[in-house]
């Protein structure tokens, strides 16, 4: 076992000695090929999940490793991309063919924890280019895929095995913090590369107009900005109330400021390809699988801010009862607005039990939709039974009113006065009111509860997971200078239009750098002064964070010596660290390896035994 690591740890430090030219998409797409019939002979059947992503694994042993590594060959830097790739078609297959769904999920398991192997044996030094190195391959249409990185296929996947491990976590904690930020290198290419932060003293020589694009300062630029956004989305909505004038009247300063506000954060979501990104793979790839909870309530709320601020302007251009009537309107669509925006309490999601409790509620909200699919059909049987009913007796009453009776008793407040006249009215209610509170909802809370027990059992790696996949979305955009909203209207109409003009790259970064300067120069301050005093290491600091010394790593730790005159003679190390470490068992491997390395021990000792049996009769 020590020398198959010895030989991973050997090859793994080799991985990136050919990043100086990358492979051709041709090149990787044979290798993901390769990679994917390698998998094939590994799990020519189905195997449990749990025993290939075990740590101590009999399936995904170091030979299994090392054979990996070979299968590469001169292009090993590209080894976890393309694994990542590979899993990720093995997921494909898996979701259109149930019938070798448990097939395909083991393979597509051991490509990531292979990945993960491979990333964990590799130098730390070469870590962040390791996972941030993009590369493209051809797609299943024949046209080359866009760059990405492994760390982004990991995300895009969402490839929580290899997310959650110490490697990737480290690199998405340097993108957070800042320590590590992107360089364009041009052809819509990135790459990592360490910040050179300025040692000086004083707080201007922190003073950069690029760590505005920092993820986690951006996270909390957006939670000003979102709270600032409730303010005005709470004084738009008083604006009837403090105005009773029944003439029509223009619309109030709150009013402007709020659908600014909206416009911004619109054109933010359609322009970095975060929010709206789904919409683009759903008319490319038409899968419901690019949706996500969150997608939709942010296309909700843009959808009835829009309805609003076009009434508001439809009323704005009417006169007398006609203004009145979309004035109306309008604030009664921005009334409906508010609870999806209080939805987006998760700008505080860069914190643990607030992302966490997201991904329980848009799991669970997701579940539910099997819920509402059997609930809508019944209810439109019995809509359509009770109608007729009620018209059996040649006297019709508005469809409305049924389905306000059968919402009621879905709500457990049922109105059985309203078909009391009717014997088979009532039976049929009798029956609508058995199905959902006996059935239906019983279903609903076990989708629930199953939800919240998938979600809690793995909730360390959803979360790590969905931070990393925050963090990367942050910074993907393709914008080399990042204007957070609303302050990406102005680049947007005063900033963008100058690179349509001749003038050169570098003129046009300096005249962004002022730009932001002017404009984020409260912001950068505060920056600058935290990093400043981040950098000196204040005393407070260093009190209050858990310094590590690494004792458990050092060799004086393992046979430490004490003061003879204060302890009379007596001593800790009367055992050597070595000798006691032999008495541990070997945690690398499973119980299955550790019995048949034992009884090859074994055999090769009978065989020299048997060998010296032979010889001795011969003589």
């Amino acid at each position: 076992m020590d020398d198959e690591n010895r030989n991973g740890d050997q090859d793994t430090g080799q991985l990136l000695s050919n990043r100086a030219k990358k492979p051709s998409p041709d090149t990787l797409t044979k290798l993901i090929k390769r990679l994917r019939l390698l998998t094939f002979t590994l799990l020519p059947h189905e195997v449990d999940v749990e025993s290939i992503s075990n740590p101590v694994s009999k399936v995904i042993t170091p030979n299994v490793v090392n054979a990996y590594l070979d299968a590469a060959g001169d292009f090993k830097a590209a080894l976890p991309y393309c694994l990542l790739q590979a899993r990720a078609r093995f997921m494909s297959e898996a979701n259109n063919n149930p019938a070798d769904y448990d097939e395909n999920l083991g393979r597509a398991t051991a490509c990531e924890v292979i990945a993960r192997r491979i990333v964990h044996q590799s130098p730390t030094d070469q870590l962040d280019e390791l996972m941030s190195a993009r590369y493209s391959h051809i797609q299943m249409d024949g046209d080359a895929s866009e760059l990405s990185s492994a760390l982004e296929v990991a995300i895009d996947s969402h490839s929580t095995i290899f997310i959650s491990s110490s490697e990737a976590q480290s690199v998405v904690n340097s993108l957070w913090n800042g320590e590590v930020v992107q360089k364009h290198i041009g052809k819509s290419d990135i790459q990592y590369v360490p910040y050179h932060r300025t040692h000086g003293d004083d707080i201007w020589s922190h003073f950069d107009a690029t760590r505005i694009s920092v993820p986690r300062y951006q996270n909390f630029f957006r939670i000003i900005v979102w709270l600032a956004f409730l303010v005005v989305y709470s004084q738009a909505v008083r604006e009837p109330i403090e105005r009773l004038n029944p003439d029509p009247m223009p619309g109030d300063f709150w009013e402007y400021i709020l659908y600014f506000l909206a416009l911004a954060f619109w054109f933010e979501g359609m322009l970095d390809g975060y929010s709206y990104e789904p919409w683009y793979k759903l008319f490319r790839y038409a899968t419901w699988r690019a949706f996500s909870f969150w997608n939709v309530i942010a296309f909700i709320t843009d959808c009835l801010l829009a309805a609003a601020f076009i009434l508001r302007v439809v009323g704005l251009n009417q006169q007398g009862e006609a203004a009145n009537y979309y004035r109306l309107r309008s604030f009664q669509v921005l009334s409906f607005v508010a609870p999806f925006i209080w939805l987006l309490l998760t700008v505080f999601d860069g914190y643990k039990y607030v992302g966490t409790m997201q991904i329980c509620v848009a799991r669970m909200l997701q579940e539910s939709g099997i819920f509402f699919a059997l609930l809508s059909i019944l209810a439109l049987g019995f809509l359509q039974g009770l109608y007729a009913l009620d018209a059996a007796d040649g006297q019709i009453e508005d469809a409305s009113v049924v389905i306000h009776v059968l919402v009621q008793a879905l709500l457990q407040s049922p109105n059985y006065e309203k078909f009391a006249p009717s014997i088979a009215g009532l039976i049929l209610y009798y029956f609508w009111n058995v199905v959902t509170a006996l059935i239906l909802l019983n279903v609903l809370i076990s989708l629930f509860s199953s939800a919240y027990s998938d979600v809690v059992d793995h909730a360390e790696a959803e979360y790590l997971a969905f931070f990393a996949s925050k963090t990367v979305a942050m910074i993907r955009a393709p914008d080399s200078f990042v204007y957070p909203a609303p302050f990406n209207l102005i680049e947007m109409f005063f900033i963008a239009p100058l690179e349509w003009l001749p003038i050169s790259s570098k003129t046009y970064a300096k005249i962004n750098r002022l730009v932001m300067t002017i404009l984020f120069f409260i912001p950068l301050s505060v920056i600058a002064l935290y990093e400043c005093l981040t950098q000196r290491r204040s005393w407070m600091v260093d009190w209050l964070e858990v310094a590590d010394d690494g004792d458990q790593l050092s060799d004086e730790a393992k046979d430490p010596q004490v003061d003879e005159v204060q302890e009379e003679g007596r001593t800790i190390t009367q055992v050597p660290f070595d000798e006691l470490v032999k008495k541990f068992p070997n945690t690398k491997e499973s119980g299955e390896d550790s019995i048949r390395r034992e009884i090859r021990a074994l055999n090769e000792r009978m065989t020299e035994l048997l060998q010296k049996i032979d010889s001795m009769q011969t003589s």
